[in-house]
């Protein structure tokens, strides 16, 4: 069975759309999905799929769905598999980058050519971003906090998106192997 990751946009972040991963827990498991986990506060949820001919479409939809059902909110859920968050490491631009300053921001879609046109004009340091399929890297050498770079992403209009760092991704990766590790 094909192991899947559920990344909620925007929950626990500034005391907004407060989420407990119990209650995420069980909701995406009452949706018919099993193996349910969470990892960190952040929206990270690591399920096998009930539906296993459901494509990436129906399941964000269906937990996008219960989540306003359930909890009342709006919040945008992208998926990938293990194989795709694998995948989007191995492609990673920057391989030397620390892990905790490197963001990968997955993306519902393919964005527009020239969709970054304007964040390309700012000069933010060291900063750098590169878009690889529906994966966007963006590396900030001297923290992301205060990049510029970072702040003009942020107000792109392009495809819906969450970001993670690559410590984080990583972490999901082990997570979402078809064999569980031990003691999880």
């Amino acid at each position: 069975m094909t192991r899947h990751v559920a990344l909620l946009r925007g929950i626990n972040v500034g005391g907004k759309k407060k989420v407990a991963m119990a209650d995420l827990r069980a909701l995406v498991a009452g949706v018919g999905h099993t193996d349910v986990a969470t990892y960190i506060n952040s929206g990270n949820v690591v399920f096998t799929s009930g539906t296993p001919d459901a494509g990436r479409d129906e399941l964000e939809a269906a937990i996008e769905r219960a989540i306003e059902a359930e909890l009342g909110l709006e919040v945008a859920v992208l998926v990938r598999t293990h194989d795709e968050l694998a995948a989007a490491v191995d492609a990673n631009p920057f391989p030397d980058a620390v892990p905790a300053r490197l963001l990968l921001t997955f993306l519902r879609d393919e964005p527009a050519a020239g969709a970054y046109a304007a964040a390309e004009r700012v000069r933010s340091g060291a900063d750098e971003f590169r878009v690889v399929g529906t994966t966007l890297y963006l590396h900030c050498p001297d923290g992301i906090g205060r990049s510029k770079l970072a702040e003009a992403l942020g107000r792109v209009k392009g495809p819906v998106g969450t970001a993670r760092n690559l410590g984080t991704v990583r972490k999901l990766i082990d997570l979402s192997r078809d064999e569980p590790p031990e003691g999880s």
